[in-house]
């Protein structure tokens, strides 16, 4: 459920979008002064935010880039969240995977570098 235009506030639209875990968190996020919208410093939780606004985000140690595409019209599951957002630079079907079929950590980083078969003794190894 989604609403492709109008506004939200922004300490709302960080719950909805599950940003944040809490309203109060959103509130204490922008408190502190750590969240921008479009380039600008947030200074009240009461700041709307509308489709095409891009959100500067403490998350964790690093800063989170994010545009909003549509506004959601509640706090629904994570998946109904994540499609009113983009990450820009982020493609969605870009995932290398390697021979076995799981993510790489980037393309061919794991041929020959430090990854052996079991059964391979190297020199050093202790024999039975």
């Amino acid at each position: 459920m989604t609403d492709p235009g109008g506004t939200l506030r922004i300490d709302r639209l960080l719950w909805f979008l599950r940003l944040a875990r809490t309203r109060s968190a959103a509130q204490a996020w922008i408190a502190s002064g750590h969240v921008r919208r479009n380039g600008r410093r947030v200074e009240r939780t009461s700041q709307p935010v509308a489709p095409g606004d891009v959100l500067t985000l403490p998350i964790g140690t690093g800063v989170q880039v994010v545009e909003v595409v549509a506004m959601p019209r509640r706090r629904g599951p994570p998946a109904e969240a994540r499609g009113c957002y983009r990450v820009p630079g982020e493609d969605a079907g870009h995932q290398a995977l390697d021979d076995s079929g799981q993510m790489a950590i980037a393309p061919g980083a794991t041929q020959g570098i430090g990854v052996r078969d079991n059964n391979e003794v190297r020199e050093g190894d202790l024999q039975p």
